[in-house]
């Protein structure tokens, strides 16, 4: 019953980090076994999973976890860019979009004080 609550008086903004945050940890998740189990992924999709429970209960440890992720999905995603930019445009493009909400919703989180 209190999620029902906190859903009915949030607003679109605050439920849009939450949103991507749980998105991309499920969608990590799902790509662990096509991906062959490197653990970085399954990592990164454990503490994007994390990170949107933490943000939707208003933690005060949300916002390290937010920072945390902003320096991994960057590193990650323009390491994967940089070796497979023309030979995979799909992956590539992806990677660059998820960097970019990466690092929309990390200032959101930081300056929306969310």
């Amino acid at each position: 019953m209190l999620g029902a609550s906190k859903l009915k008086n949030a607003n679109l903004g605050t439920l849009a980090p939450i949103a991507f945050y749980a998105v991309t940890g499920a969608l990590f998740l799902i790509l662990l076994p096509l991906a062959n189990f490197p653990p970085h992924i399954g990592l990164t999709g454990v503490m994007s999973l994390i990170t949107a429970y933490s943000l939707f209960t208003k933690r005060a440890w949300a916002k390290w976890l937010v920072a945390a992720i902003f320096f991994v999905a960057t590193t990650m995603s323009l390491y994967t860019v940089y070796f497979i930019l023309f030979s995979n445009l799909l992956v590539s493009v992806a990677m660059i979009a998820y960097a970019v909400l990466t690092w929309y919703f990390t200032y959101y989180a930081f300056i929306k004080k969310i």
